[in-house]
């Protein structure tokens, strides 16, 4: 089945919810970076928050990039997302790995660490916006209810979830966002805070067959909940010769000339690994460029 992500409404229109489904894309992230369980946990929740956060832009044109850059043996995780809930990653270390946690699940604190979350929107105007907070967790989704808590002041819960077989790949992967408005009753805000205590993690509730709509209803407590728009979320690399000739005219004219030194340049993308050669004429007419 394909991946996907839906935005409700309930309680009168006063909570909004978004619900997705990420296993294809989460999979696919592992097969292009060859991710070990923990590392395909934590790319997996990231990239799933890309793809809520990103389909809460505005225009087509807008993009968003999350950035985790923590001091454990992970390294850093960078997801980049759009409106259409595409999506691209990496992380620093793909073969990090930690002993479970206590609940004897992937321990995704112990390899991501302390550090800071990153979240910058490119909404067109001349700077992009850039919000940062301390990691609180390294759990990565109590790390972005309290991104929204602080830097956007909206009360905002947050489930992210990656089930690994045993074999290393994905299970099921997903996520789900709620946000309430200014003027919600402080009763229905309990409600769901009493409903999200109670409930099964997202990823168990998706590997029981649940549709997306059945956890919206579930979690928002409100049998009235209603689809508002749905699209289907995947992973996607953009990446090009151009891009990357563009990327190089990007240094000094120093290192550019460094690079003409090898009869062959090749250049790896960090997001799916597609490797582009440029030949040293096509460096040199490069510096010239410049």
């Amino acid at each position: 089945m394909s991946d996907r992500l839906v935005k409700f409404l309930s309680h009168v229109d006063m909570v909004k919810i978004s619900c997705v489904e990420t296993t294809n894309l989460v999979e696919k992230a592992r097969k292009i970076h060859g991710l070990n369980p923990t590392p395909t946990a934590a790319l997996g929740r990231t990239l799933t928050m890309g793809v809520l956060m990103g389909t809460m832009l505005k225009e087509d044109g807008e993009k968003i990039t999350i950035q985790i850059l923590g001091d454990g043996p992970l390294g850093s995780i960078l997801v980049c997302g759009n409106k259409k809930g595409e999506v691209k990653g990496y992380v620093g270390n793909p073969l990090a790995e930690a002993e479970l946690n206590e609940q004897g699940k992937l321990n995704v604190k112990a390899i991501v660490g302390k550090g800071q979350l990153n979240v910058i929107k490119d909404i067109g105007l001349k700077e992009p916006y850039v919000g940062n907070v301390p990691l609180q967790s390294g759990e990565i989704a109590e790390d972005f209810a309290y991104y929204y808590s602080v830097s956007e002041q909206i009360p905002t819960a947050v489930a992210l979830g990656v089930l690994v077989n045993k074999d290393g790949t994905v299970k099921k992967a997903g996520g789900y966002i709620i946000q309430v408005m200014p003027d919600t009753p402080d009763e229905i805000i309990k409600l769901i805070e009493n409903r999200i205590a109670e409930s099964k993690s997202i990823t168990s509730m998706l590997d029981e067959g649940k549709s997306l709509e059945e956890i919206a209803t579930y979690i928002s407590d409100d049998l009235n909940t209603y689809v508002v728009s749905e699209c289907e979320p995947k992973y996607v690399c953009d990446c090009s010769k151009e891009r990357m000739e563009r990327a190089i005219c990007s240094m000094s004219k120093k290192d550019i000339l460094e690079l003409a030194e090898d009869e062959v340049t090749e250049i790896c993308c960090h997001f799916c690994n597609k490797k582009y050669h440029f030949s040293k004429n096509e460096i040199l007419n490069l510096v010239e460029m410049k």
